[in-house]
């Protein structure tokens, strides 16, 4: 499942098998067609979201929608007709700032590309439209479907106030645009969503440019559809689709979210609810921060991480950790050393101390290593919040019970890392036979030691990350100081202030057994 801010996708999230040969094979397919096209995007980073053999990662009607010869194709005839506009939808993932870039021929009607858009259900899309006419009427204007329709033509570039008046300007003659655009044939769109700039190219001519400002009607996130007409019997074509996510505008940040696979018993890690639980509080909290939510272990999108600030892990660890599989490992590390902060929650913070140890300790100062660091039940005493750290702003000194793990393996030097909250577990957790998880002699000579069950580190070369050892019962999160410890953090890792009060939240019974995932009761 993708969710994106105030809004949820569903699709499945499963690791795509095969990948090498999907993208090579489009490439083979493109680069016959169109070899400049495919060239220029994978050198300039852009990424293939059509394979060019099936609808894999779309999903429309399928009356309606094929795959021919390499391309997505879209079809109405006088014996099939659609009582209204219809879509392919990108199930892998949702947009927020990017470029997009793909090729497109029609014959009959009208058709659009979808982005930053509403799924209002049964294949029907509204918002942001990059227009697509067979006639000399409509390509390469801004079109708002189900919306406020027509917000530029081509040839303008248009203003939209906060209060919904506009101030147009001309960039272009339409006729002389239209003249770029080849009838019946192969064109080039090139769509370029900044913060509130829409511009779209055809064949490299800008053909219109909307600057949104009217708050409550703009879309900053939403889903990319194709559309294919009501009206004549008409037939478009799509491939080459390639996409580039684009850092964000505006001083947002953005918050990539990935949740693990069903595990354990009912009401125990709830992966996949509580990950969207704090999704839910922080879209309500009002900070200048986009989430995007991936259950199932990992993005099916294959730009997911493109343009994150911080990446968020609560999911099964040890070996079976998500970033261990395949060639994760080496994909977070080289987006940590970009800078991009990671943080991870209860048993994500475990990984094997020669695969994913080393890592770990530069991305979060800290983990938990098998054969040092146990794991029992038992509930916080004397617990200690670190002070004057923007991470236990409107933190108060909690008790729950849950399996706090503790005696962590932290970098050395300590440099930049902070205990955010430890506490002194009873002796007993200290008395278990030893084992990877369960006790070892270190653990067993430090009776009545304070443990540090959160921290949160500062990379000496940029970035955040931060670790936090509670979380196995989903019950917790009802805590208000447990989960604003952890609304905080996540605010924290992305790089944005913490409020002086933390992160504000409320949680019902409802939202509390919302997401749960479908688990046999313990026997």
């Amino acid at each position: 499942m993708v969710t994106a801010r105030c809004r949820s996708v569903s699709s499945p999230s499963r690791s795509r098998p095969g990948v090498v040969a999907v993208l090579l094979a489009v490439a083979s397919v493109a680069l016959v067609s169109r070899p400049g096209l495919v060239v220029a995007a994978e050198a300039d980073g852009f990424v293939p979201i059509f394979n060019g053999t099936s609808l894999e990662g779309w999903e429309g009607k399928p009356e309606f929608w094929s795959v021919q010869d390499g391309a997505i194709v879209g079809q109405t005839t006088a014996d099939k007709p659609t009582k209204g506009n219809t879509f392919l939808i990108w199930r892998q993932g949702t947009l927020d700032d990017f470029e997009l870039r793909l090729a497109y021929r029609i014959n009959g009607g009208n058709s659009g590309i979808q982005y930053r858009s509403k799924d209002l259900g049964d294949f029907v899309v509204g918002g942001y439209q990059a227009d697509i006419d067979s006639g000399p009427t409509y390509s390469g204007i801004q079109y708002e479907e189900r919306g406020r329709g027509i917000l530029a033509q081509r040839g303008e570039r248009v203003t939209i106030a906060g209060d919904g008046t506009k101030k147009a300007e001309a960039i272009g003659s339409k006729e002389e645009l239209q003249q770029a655009i080849k009838a019946g044939d192969w064109n080039e769109y090139r769509i370029v969503a900044q913060g509130p700039k829409l511009s779209h190219f055809i064949n490299g001519k800008l053909m219109s440019e909307t600057i949104d400002e009217q708050a409550e009607k703009r879309s900053a996130e939403g889903i990319l559809a194709l559309q294919l007409h009501a009206g004549p019997p008409m037939k478009v074509e799509f491939k080459d689709i390639h996409l580039k996510r684009t850092r964000l505008a505006d001083g947002r940040k953005k918050l990539v979210l990935v949740a693990g696979r069903a595990s354990h018993g009912p009401g125990e890690h709830e992966f996949r609810a509580g990950t969207m639980l704090m999704e839910k509080c922080l879209d309500a909290s009002g900070q200048r921060l986009v989430t995007v939510t991936h259950t199932d272990g990992w993005p099916q999108d294959p730009t997911a991480f493109d343009n994150a600030d911080a990446i968020f892990f609560f999911a099964d660890g040890g070996g079976g950790h998500p970033v261990l599989q395949s060639n994760r490992l080496g994909q977070i590390d080289a987006l940590a050393k970009r800078g991009v902060g990671v943080a991870c929650l209860h048993y994500a913070v475990e990984v094997p101390k020669e695969k994913g140890g080393p890592e770990f300790l530069n991305w979060m100062g800290g983990y938990f290593e098998p054969h040092w660091s146990v794991n029992p039940h038992w509930t916080l005493a004397k617990t200690e919040l670190a002070k004057d750290h923007p991470v236990t702003r409107g933190v108060m000194p909690f008790e729950t019970n849950d399996e706090w793990y503790y005696h962590m393996r932290f970098k050395e030097p300590t440099d930049g890392l902070v205990p955010i909250l430890s506490a002194v577990p009873p002796d007993a957790t200290r008395e278990r036979p030893d084992g990877p998880h369960s006790n070892n002699p270190t653990v067993r000579a430090g009776k009545g030691s304070r443990e540090v069950l959160a921290w949160a580190y500062e990379r000496p070369g940029g970035g955040r990350g931060f670790g936090c050892t509670g979380a196995h019962f989903h019950r917790n999160w009802a805590n208000d100081d447990f989960r604003r410890l952890m609304l905080n953090g996540l605010v924290w890792t992305a790089g944005l202030d913490v409020p002086l009060d933390g992160v504000p939240s409320g949680v019902s019974a409802d939202d509390l057994a919302s997401n749960l995932d479908e688990k046999a009761p313990r026997k």
